[in-house]
């Protein structure tokens, strides 16, 4: 069906091709390895953290309800974009349908923004439970951890929304190949023959005033914490609260870096192969959801040893 419109002709797209990797085929190859052992990794993980939580009756505690929110968050992001990422390398299924592409933008971009919130309701959680620990049982409880998960859901829900809203609604006059693996806002809108301004605009403002807002106040928290664990007398507790909080420390900064790179990487893309974007983009989405079980989870004590009491129970 076409219609002419703005002086273009408008060509419904059913589907559209995702083709990456055009500039560099052999890094389908290399990987297809290791993008399956850190999905493997990130399902196994999370999949363990979310039982040994839900079984552990000690486990039932607010910062271990805040972890199976992050875990979860991160399986539903895995399962959403590396599956297909895996069937172009391996069997070159690259086609998606118009609805399932916006249904992946949207799921991408939200839970991204919603994993970036957790991160900072976890840095306030462990703010108060080293700067304020007589008030921690009073502030943090199931009811505060509730509050918090509807306030994660409908924040980055409602403000995330419009952006597969605003694409679908564009006029792609037939164009439907996506020089991307996975349908990233920007490489959608791309093919399009409308303005795109709004597009763009709107999806730099959400996620700048999201993710930038999180980081700023994860930065403050643990900036708080460094405060009061150095005025700490006990040598034992300096070290646990350095080493717990260090590491969701250097993550948090890694999961910031790696998207201030991507950001730098579209801004300055003439003298960057269009592919390292596209690779980042997609390890971003994997990496993150590997490590946050291990950072997070494994590395706290009560956690391990649930691991280990379940294990016996399995044997």
């Amino acid at each position: 069906m076409t219609a002419h419109q703005n002086g273009n002709i408008s060509i419904e797209v059913s589907d559209f091709l995702l083709n990456c990797f055009v500039r560099s085929p052999s890094w389908k190859f290399w990987l297809s390895l290791p993008l399956s052992l850190l999905f493997l990794l990130a399902m196994g993980a999370n999949s363990i953290l979310l039982i040994t939580i839900r079984l552990e009756a000690s486990l039932h505690e607010p910062m271990y309800y805040l972890l199976s929110l992050l875990s979860l968050l991160d399986i539903v992001v895995c399962l959403t974009v590396i599956p297909k990422v895996l069937a172009i390398f391996w069997f070159n299924l690259k086609s998606i349908s118009f609805y399932a592409c916006f249904l992946q933008m949207f799921i991408m971009n939200c839970f991204l923004s919603m994993e970036s919130c957790t991160f900072m309701v976890m840095a306030y959680d462990r703010y108060v439970a080293i700067c304020h620990p007589l008030r921690y049982p009073s502030l943090i409880t199931d009811q505060f951890v509730a509050k918090a998960a509807i306030f994660i859901l409908a924040r980055n829900g409602i403000l995330t929304v419009p952006i597969p809203i605003l694409s679908s609604r564009l006029n792609y006059c037939g164009r439907n190949v996506i020089e991307n693996c996975i349908c990233a806002n920007m490489s959608v809108s791309r093919l399009s023959c409308d303005d795109v301004t709004i597009n763009r605009l709107y999806q730099f403002a959400v996620g700048w005033t999201l993710l930038g807002s999180d980081l700023i106040l994860i930065f403050l928290s643990y900036s708080l914490i460094l405060q009061a664990v150095l005025r700490l007398k006990a040598e034992g507790a300096v070290a646990k609260a350095l080493s717990t909080c260090g590491s969701h420390f250097i993550l948090i900064l890694f999961f910031s870096t790696i998207l201030l790179v991507f950001v730098l990487t579209l801004v300055v893309k003439e003298k960057v192969s269009p592919d390292v974007p596209v690779l980042l983009n997609v390890l971003h989405h994997v990496i993150f959801s590997a490590l946050n079980p291990i950072v997070y989870g494994v590395r706290t004590q009560e956690i391990k040893q649930g691991i280990q009491r379940l294990l016996k129970k399995v044997w």
